[in-house]
């Protein structure tokens, strides 16, 4: 249903006058921004483990097909990268990414005036900061994870009409 709202458009890939009638993958349209920061339109959703974009629309939208709307909300682009990994994929991607998971990633400090519960990444010399915390590896990418967790759900009163826009705008204007 996603891809079928593409324009097409014609295109010869090798220069050689052999052209192709291909699905415009570089056409995008966006949310809003008035609506983006309408809060009457969204809900906040920490995804559970192993939860994909799928079964999430599926829960809320009782559409599997529509899990583009929740990747489109939170502006996610690259679900390897931007969405939250499960048990297995976390544990396999800090084991590839850091020679050691327990290392120092960076230390912090806490904010002394205003919000005192915000921190402050000082990197990863701390000779000037004798009340810094040390952040390891594992404790950066679990951060990580836990922020990708907290997504915004499109309330589903207004699934119908947010596919409706969508393919309207995509209709509009070719390449």
């Amino acid at each position: 249903m996603y891809f079928a709202q593409f324009p097409l458009t014609i295109y010869d890939s090798v220069g050689n006058e052999n052209y192709k009638l291909v699905t415009n993958l570089l056409k995008r349209v966006a949310i809003r921004s008035k609506v983006k920061v309408n809060t009457l339109f969204f809900d906040t959703y920490d995804v559970k483990e192993g939860e994909t974009p799928e079964m999430i629309a599926d829960k809320l939208y009782d559409d599997p097909e529509l899990h583009w709307i929740v990747l489109m909300v939170n502006d996610i682009t690259d679900r390897y990268h931007q969405w939250p990994k499960n048990q297995n994929q976390f544990l396999s991607h800090i084991n590839d990414k850091y020679s050691n998971i327990s290392g120092t990633h960076h230390y912090e400090i806490t904010q002394t005036s205003g919000n005192t519960k915000v921190t402050i990444d000082i990197g990863s010399d701390n000779t000037s900061h004798g009340d810094a915390t040390l952040v390891t590896n594992r404790e950066y990418e679990e951060s990580r994870q836990n922020t990708l967790r907290r997504i915004r759900l499109l309330d589903p009163a207004y699934a119908d009409q947010f596919v409706e826009e969508f393919e309207q705008l995509m209709g509009e204007s070719v390449l």
